[in-house]
Order: structure tokens, then C-alpha cells, then sequence
């Protein structure tokens, strides 16, 4: 389960962590979790003006695209309350819903305080990437 920072960080950095997980998402080494609420926030994300001038409107829209196809949609979220930022307990609900091992993220002050929640991990790009190998 990747956060939507992360998403969106391999638009902007083509040669960073985020992207070299993205493209490995891409050609299938590990399946990626995700909801309406996620792909919502996802558009919003891309759509601000600081980010959308630094990503052609077609790279946005085929990011989107492809998760909405190729990812696994989980639909039915539980209810949960574990991160310091609220808005970002949907993200821990997808991660239990879908029973991900592991959840990464650059949220340094948020999601990676959490360390792991039930059976997922949470993880830097960093972390995962080298797991990746």
C-alpha cells in the first residue's frame, strides 16, 4: 500500500525512491492496495497548483487511471482511529481492510510514528525499496 504522498512524489522525481517503487508496482513485483477515498484524494493532490505545474495534466491523469484499473480496490474500510492526523486513518483502515504487510510513506511526523498497525508495516520509501531489492 503506497500513500498518496508517495504516488505523487514519482510524478515529481523520476529518479527517487517513490518512482523506482511505482515502476516496480508497474510491472507487478508487488500488488498495491486502494479506494475511492485514496484515488479522491490522489486527484486532489495532483490537481494543487504548486504540484499540477510540475506534472503535465496526461502524466496525472494516467497515474489515476492506472491504479484505478491495475490496483486491487478495497471497498468495505473498517472503522479506525490510529494516526496523529486524522485525515490519514483511512489510509491505516485500507491497510486493515486489505490486509497489506506493509504501508509506505514519507509522513515522518504521522503515519511513520505508527511503526506498524496489526499485521502491516510502515515503512520510508527508502525501507521498501531496498526490500524490494
Amino acid at each position: 500500500m503506497l500513500d498518496t504522498n508517495i504516488l505523487a512524489s514519482a510524478l515529481l522525481v523520476q529518479t527517487g525512491f517513490p518512482a523506482a517503487i511505482y515502476r516496480a508496482w508497474s510491472e507487478r513485483a508487488f500488488a498495491l492496495l486502494t479506494c475511492e477515498e485514496q484515488l479522491n484524494e490522489l486527484r486532489d493532490t495532483l490537481r494543487k497548483p504548486r504540484i499540477a505545474a510540475r506534472i503535465k495534466p496526461h502524466k496525472a491523469g494516467r497515474l489515476v487511471n492506472d491504479i484505478r484499473e491495475f490496483a486491487e480496490i478495497v471497498d468495505a474500510l473498517p472503522k479506525v482511529q490510529r494516526s496523529p492526523d486524522p485525515t490519514d486513518d483511512f489510509l491505516v483502515a485500507l491497510c486493515e481492510g486489505g490486509s497489506a504487510e506493509y504501508l509506505v510513506t514519507g509522513d515522518m511526523s504521522g503515519l511513520l510514528t505508527i511503526g506498524r498497525h496489526r499485521g502491516t508495516q510502515i515503512v520510508t520509501a527508502r525501507d521498501f525499496a531496498t526490500l524490494l531489492g
